[in-house]
């Protein structure tokens, strides 16, 4: 409870520090809001001049870049010291405090910034969600929303995972590499496309390797009803964004590990 109540206040301290500057974080959040509608307006283009891709309807893609895109938008939200960590932290040495203070360092990397702007993703992917229910003419049931919202929460867990990885490299290299961005935004474009859009060797990577298919494409056929047409058992699409937790409790354990490793830049 004392580390909920931290986490709180690290949480109101941030927003009302934005909200210092209302403009600027209306205008911050409206870019986001717009850059991922621009993408969805080529989605749109491209299903509008060649009609259906494979069988998947434009509808059924809103749906993929719906969920793809509330994940990562809260996954963002909560991750900005991990994101930052190799500049703000390792390089400049401020790491040391951070261990030699009485909390976890996550829990401070996750308090050390809510940005008001992910709001402008997270309010575009709930209208792309809306845009599929009325494009599909599809019926929010239950079990559907409650599909949905583990599908999320797995979402999130697994790009977490993706920037806490990420922000390990640091211990080894003082920065983040940006080249984990390939794979972090690089996944999130992937993943708002079925997989069978994409060649075998790239298709088992985003199963086996960096798990993105697992909290995107298979929980969305269950929430269709729809079978995979790359022969995935029935039993197991809605189960598979339990592979997102699984992520990242691997990342945790590998960012142990850097912490144990971590002998500090010194300042």
């Amino acid at each position: 409870m004392n580390a909920c109540y931290l986490l709180r206040r690290y949480f109101m301290t941030s927003i009302r520090a934005q909200l210092q500057y209302p403009a600027s974080s209306l205008m911050l959040a409206c870019s986001a809001f717009l850059t991922s509608v621009i993408e969805l307006a080529a989605i749109w283009a491209l299903f509008n001049r060649f009609g259906e891709v494979q069988g998947w309807r434009f509808g059924d893609i809103c749906l993929f870049f719906g969920m793809v895109s509330i994940s990562f938008s809260i996954a963002d939200f909560m991750s900005r010291g991990f994101d930052v960590f190799g500049n703000e932290f390792v390089r400049t040495g401020d790491f040391d405090r951070v261990l030699l203070r009485p909390r976890t360092a996550t829990l401070q990397l996750i308090g050390y910034d809510f940005r008001l702007r992910v709001v402008g993703r997270l309010l575009q992917g709930l209208l792309v969600l809306g845009v599929a229910t009325r494009a599909l003419e599809f019926h929010w049931s239950a079990s559907a929303v409650a599909l949905a919202l583990w599908t999320t929460a797995g979402g999130v867990a697994l790009f977490f995972g993706l920037i806490v990885l990420q922000a390990t490299l640091a211990f080894w290299t003082v920065e983040s590499l940006e080249v984990v961005n390939v794979v972090t935004y690089g996944g999130v474009q992937a993943a708002q496309y079925p997989l069978g859009l994409y060649t075998g060797w790239f298709r088992n990577f985003l199963i086996f390797v960096v798990p993105i298919a697992c909290v995107a494409y298979f929980p969305v056929l269950a929430i269709l009803h729809k079978a995979d047409p790359l022969g995935a058992p029935g039993w197991f699409l809605p189960l598979a964004p339990a592979v997102g937790f699984v992520f990242l409790a691997v990342s945790f354990a590998v960012w142990s590990l850097g912490v144990r490793k971590y002998t500090s830049t010194g300042t």
